[in-house]
């Protein structure tokens, strides 16, 4: 079995020597909810989805959704409050066996370590510290987490969903991650963070090989998409970036605001990062397939941010983003896309919600919201421009002109979001 790793050009991954793609889906709740025949059938969806990556939480979602499961990694008389003193091998027998069959259909795994309750000094032990792990049993406590999962090359997130405002929560992550560093030497590392946060302690930097950041659920602050990228890139050595979760389709906006999320707004939310730096990937989130929400259960009252009730996980898994963004892979993927450069100063256009990068090859890519004629800073007397409508994927050719030492795009011809890809003729 192949290991992922960094690209040379420190933006993107390769796999066996090709570029790779990092399209997550967040099932964080698989091994707690999810049987094995449901499992089965939720691998073949995602691979005709076109995903290649999941991420899963090895600790129990402390949001999750009910289940008939009743597998904890430690032993519970209640199901909820844990031993961490006494491991419950039947747990990780049943995620040993689901990890063999999504590598088996070609995926990677992206495992999280110690979800942010456990840890002390964060956001979400301050809401609920019922099941903190004991600091004595995290150096133990990862150590079985790279002995069950080394064998599929996982990727390891050490945080989930964290913050480091505590010198508490950075002494935690520092002896997990130091405990994967040197347990599994050859594994890529990353951290998971909050909404909106962009915190990386500064003795963290040098060990994890990636950025993950979150523009996360709120309505208000979708700009998060594209401010949080240019935050890293300016804040931080050069690493590959992934929005590792954007806005989740059909997600009840968080703190009890009314709405949802739809399939738009995620297809902005990936668009908007990736030309925004985060290029190497992107993660999906359907709001019933990350919980995992079954038709006989009572649904979560899911703590903390107040979201709207999820659906059914059959029906969630059909949502049709995740379609959308398959066509991001494929898309990037046929074009042979290896690095974008944010681009946006580019843009004659009095707006951030249209993002801009350039491939280094002569080649232009925008993301445009809306219809509207573009002007780009630039003389491109012979380019060639179409308009891919990311909803249904057909495509437009984009008249151009040169005007006054600009090139202005005409408008497309669909009503809805497009990604503009112009090329110079060389």
């Amino acid at each position: 079995m192949s290991r992922l790793e960094v690209d040379q050009n420190q933006s993107n991954f390769v796999l066996d020597g090709k570029p790779f793609f990092y399209l997550g889906d967040t099932v964080w709740s698989a091994f707690t909810n999810i049987t094995t025949e449901e499992w089965e059938y939720y691998l073949k969806k995602r691979k005709e989805q076109g995903f290649t990556v999941l991420q899963i939480n090895t600790m129990p979602q402390w949001d999750r959704c009910a289940s008939n499961q009743k597998l904890y990694p430690f032993a519970t008389k209640d199901g909820y409050t844990f031993d961490f003193t006494r491991w419950d091998e039947r747990y990780y027998e049943n995620a040993r066996k689901m990890c063999r069959m999504a590598v088996e259909k070609g995926f990677q795994l992206a495992l999280v370590v110690l979800w942010l309750n456990h840890v002390p000094g964060t956001w979400g032990s301050r809401m609920i510290d019922d099941n903190v792990m004991p600091r004595e049993m995290i150096r133990p406590y990862t150590e079985k987490i790279v002995e069950e999962f080394d064998e599929f090359h996982p990727v390891y997130v050490i945080s989930g969903d964290t913050d480091f405002d505590t010198p508490q929560a950075v002494e935690y992550y520092n002896i997990a991650l130091e405990t994967v560093c040197e347990k599994s030497p050859l594994s890529l590392k990353t951290m998971h963070i909050k909404r909106g946060y962009d915190l990386i302690p500064e003795e963290f930097l040098d060990r994890i090989d990636f950025y993950m950041f979150q523009s996360g659920h709120n309505k208000e602050g979708q700009d998060m998409a594209y401010k949080l990228p240019e935050s890293f890139r300016e804040k931080y050595p050069e690493k590959p970036m992934i929005n590792a979760e954007p806005c989740y389709e059909q997600m009840g906006y968080s703190r009890k605001a009314y709405g949802r999320f739809q399939q738009e707004d995620v297809r902005k939310a990936a668009w908007s990062s990736i030309l925004s730096g985060a290029c190497a990937g992107v993660t999906y989130g359907a709001h019933g397939v990350w919980n995992w929400q079954k038709i006989n259960k009572p649904q979560n009252p899911v703590l903390g941010e107040g979201f709207d009730a999820p659906f059914p996980w059959q029906e969630a898994l059909q949502f049709p983003g995740a379609w959308d963004y398959g066509l991001i892979r494929r898309i990037l993927t046929d074009l042979r896309v290896r690095k974008l450069v944010p681009a946006n100063e580019l843009l004659e256009n009095d707006t951030e919600e249209i993002r801009m990068a350039v491939s280094g090859d002569g080649r232009y890519f925008i993301y445009l919201p809306y219809s509207t004629r573009l002007s780009i800073r630039k003389e491109l007397p012979d380019c060639t421009a179409r308009a891919v409508d990311l909803e249904n994927g057909r495509n437009a050719d984009v008249e151009s002109s040169v005007e006054n030492g600009r090139t202005v795009l005409g408008m497309h011809p669909f009503q809805k979001d497009v990604l503009l890809i112009v090329e110079e003729m060389r």
